[in-house]
């Protein structure tokens, strides 16, 4: 089968052919219909975070049941399935409470590990989905609803991610939300999913009023504004430019602040302009120091929230949103690739001289 891999001593994306992998007795063997691509990962490979080379790339996979390991039951050959990629040790305190993404084995199918405690399942299986066929765990498929496209169902994951910086966010009934980057693949799927968390104000923060009006309508009956960051005067980065313009918007503060910005400013400008009480969810792995007194954070009683990935339980309150079609997130899906075109596509996502909020490998 041709599959996307990482090579020792190279940060590209090579094509490749390679065997189909085998299922183990617990296993259970996917055909790829789709698998959803993040530009990230090419970074977190320049950066070493690869722990296995070679490897097939690609945390994000649907498709159909190709064969089960003679210890598997209930799931048969032909079923519709979304993978859930993240591998973790099922039993320590995270795991057990809806926190599995802090667990210390927490690592994902096709994706990066950064902990240096063992990790037997990423061991076993780190090779991810962009490929004919990937390989995993019985107990990380998900059933795909027949009204959800294998397209959507390789984005499960990502919309999983929003889903859980909602939940962080805390959100009262009529809340006000910044989303920083919204225009990205994390923008907008925060964006599609508000109106489910009882988001009644929308501010979209991005580099660009064109792109960011395209993301308006994601939201249908939640009124939305937009703040194109290339719209402020000349210096806002140093003169908190950033913050002015968020407050002559909402003058009261925002509710949160859902922020996925990757460097620069933005994170503590956004922060200032949060309400009493009000809260940062960060997921943009931004390393620019958010150098806030914490008197600040004491008298605003403001919270600050990192987190790094979402849950099994995220996953299927997207898959019942999309099953029920509460939640139609087709329209997300900008780009469609070949395998073959997957080094371009990386190239598209990374260099972002066209407006893609997801994108999918159609092997």
């Amino acid at each position: 089968m041709l599959a996307a891999r990482a090579e020792r001593g190279s940060d590209a994306l090579h094509l490749v052919e390679i065997p189909v992998p085998e299922p183990g007795p617990l296993d259970v063997l996917v055909e790829v219909a789709s698998a959803g691509l993040a530009p990230g990962m090419m970074r977190l490979l320049a950066q070493g975070a690869f722990r296995h080379l070679p490897t097939t790339l690609g945390h994000e996979a649907a498709g159909t049941v190709a064969a089960v390991g003679d210890r598997v039951t209930g799931i048969a050959p032909g079923a519709r399935v979304r993978v859930h990629p993240n591998l973790t040790c099922r039993s320590c305190r995270y795991c057990r409470t809806d926190r599995e993404m802090m667990c210390a084995q927490q690592a994902m199918i096709g994706h990066a590990a950064f902990s240096d405690v063992p990790m037997p399942l990423y061991d076993e299986y780190h090779d991810g989905g962009l490929a004919g066929y990937v390989r995993v765990p019985h107990w990380l498929v998900d059933p795909l609803p027949d009204a959800v496209s294998f397209d959507v169902g390789a984005k499960v994951h990502d919309l999983a991610n929003a889903v859980r910086a909602l939940k962080l966010a805390d959100l009262a009934a009529g809340a006000t939300l910044v989303v920083t980057a919204a225009t990205g693949t994390m923008g907008t799927a925060t964006v599609a999913l508000a109106p489910h968390f009882g988001v009644a104000r929308l501010v979209l923060v991005g580099r660009s009023t064109e792109r960011l009006e395209a993301v308006r309508r994601l939201s249908p009956g939640v009124a939305t504004d937009i703040l194109a960051l290339d719209g402020l005067p000349a210096g806002w980065e140093e003169g908190q430019g950033l913050t002015r313009a968020l407050r002559d918007l909402v003058p009261g503060g925002a509710d949160a602040v859902l922020d996925y910005v990757p460097q620069g400013p933005v994170t503590l400008q956004a922060t200032a302009a949060l309400t009493t009480g009000g809260t940062l969810v960060h997921m943009g792995a931004n390393q620019a120091p958010v150098t806030l007194p914490m008197v600040a954070l004491m008298r605003n009683c403001w919270r600050i929230v990192g987190t790094r990935a979402c849950t099994r339980t995220d996953a299927e309150q997207v898959l019942a949103l999309l099953g029920s079609g509460a939640l139609d997130a087709g329209g997300l899906i900008t780009h469609r690739y070949p395998l073959a075109d997957a080094a371009r596509a990386v190239d598209a996502m990374q260099s972002r001289t066209e407006p893609i909020w997801m994108a999918v490998v159609n092997p």
